[in-house]
């Protein structure tokens, strides 16, 4: 019996910054998970990778990371996923700048 395929999102870092970034439905790269296309087609999302690794001058490391449909979009299955998303934990700059009581 074969596993059933579990969503995902394409993920990589961007080349300059190195900010976690998440590819779009409409090819854009985005730093919000909640923004990336929920892809849930083995075929689909495999197309997907190749697209992103191409893209050399732009991002590094590209892989496709498991998700769930979240009532706002994709959201983390895997801690890694989750702590990724966040952005750095050494704030005040970054994804967090607005955490004020951690």
């Amino acid at each position: 019996m074969t596993k059933a395929f579990t969503p995902k999102v394409v993920t990589a870092n961007a080349l300059v910054e190195g900010d976690v970034i998440y590819l779009t439905a409409d090819d854009r790269w985005t730093r919000a998970l909640h923004e990336a296309e929920l892809i849930e087609d083995e075929a689909h999302a495999q197309v997907r990778l190749l697209d992103a690794e191409r893209q050399t001058g732009e991002v590094v490391g590209a892989y496709l990371a498991d998700v769930r449909a979240g009532p706002n979009g994709p959201e983390p299955v895997h801690f890694r996923e989750a702590f990724r998303a966040r952005g750095p934990s050494n704030y005040p700059h970054g994804k967090q700048t607005e955490l004020v009581d951690v």
